[in-house]
């Protein structure tokens, strides 16, 4: 018998002679019983004690008067002064299709690389006004330069709603700073309008002879 034949036999030898049984080896240590209370039992035993002493209801009371002050007054948009010194510059909004853009049916209508410029389409049809509302010289400024234009009057601190109704003419929130950001305002008033196929950012202090309350 070859040693290559006659390895099967010896495991099979080993695997016979090895007795096998189950044994028990006792407790090896401490064993502790679970203690530690239910995580959604603590929960619910906190949600229905704070239902009695009526904390639930002044949290939502709380939840409702931050979220109103939040509406009536959003977060100021960080880093944006009032201008010191005019500056104007060109913004090419075209942007390159990174890939293909097909129809409903797979047809491609728009090729990857092709340059698109937003402004061919959708113009711009009025100047974007930011500005601090509670500044009042900017308020005076903007709402008398742009008084019989439908202007888009852009906050970046104020309360819109109270200046709607104290002025009758709809203001908007730069909610987060992404527009400002996106044009790279750093300082107001600024103003963004079309001229062709670009837009002119500026941005201008108010000069003493345009502070005259509107």
């Amino acid at each position: 018998m070859t040693p290559l034949r006659a390895a099967p036999f010896l495991v099979a030898g080993l695997l016979m002679a090895a007795p096998t049984s189950a044994r028990d080896y006792g407790q090896q240590g401490t064993v502790w019983s679970v203690i530690e209370p239910d995580l959604l039992e603590q929960i619910h035993a906190r949600l229905t004690r704070l239902e009695k002493t009526g904390e639930t209801a002044k949290l939502n009371e709380e939840l409702k008067r931050r979220t109103i002050a939040r509406v009536n007054r959003p977060e100021p948009v960080a880093g944006i002064n009032a201008a010191a010194a005019a500056r104007s510059w060109r913004f090419d909004p075209t942007i390159s299709v990174e890939r293909d853009i097909a129809d409903d049916k797979g047809r491609v209508i728009v090729a990857a690389g092709t340059r698109v410029n937003p402004l061919d389409t959708v113009p711009l049809r009025v100047p974007l006004v930011f500005l601090d509302g509670d500044d009042p010289e900017q308020l005076a400024w903007a709402t008398r330069r742009y008084a019989s234009t439908k202007a888009k009057l852009i906050l970046v601190r104020g309360a819109p709603l109270e200046l709607m109704k104290a002025r009758q003419r709809r203001f908007y929130f730069d909610q987060g700073g992404s527009l400002v950001k996106h044009f790279g305002i750093r300082a107001v008033p600024a103003t963004v309008e079309q001229q062709g196929r670009v837009l002119i950012i500026t941005e201008q202090p108010v000069r003493p002879k345009e502070r005259a309350s509107s």
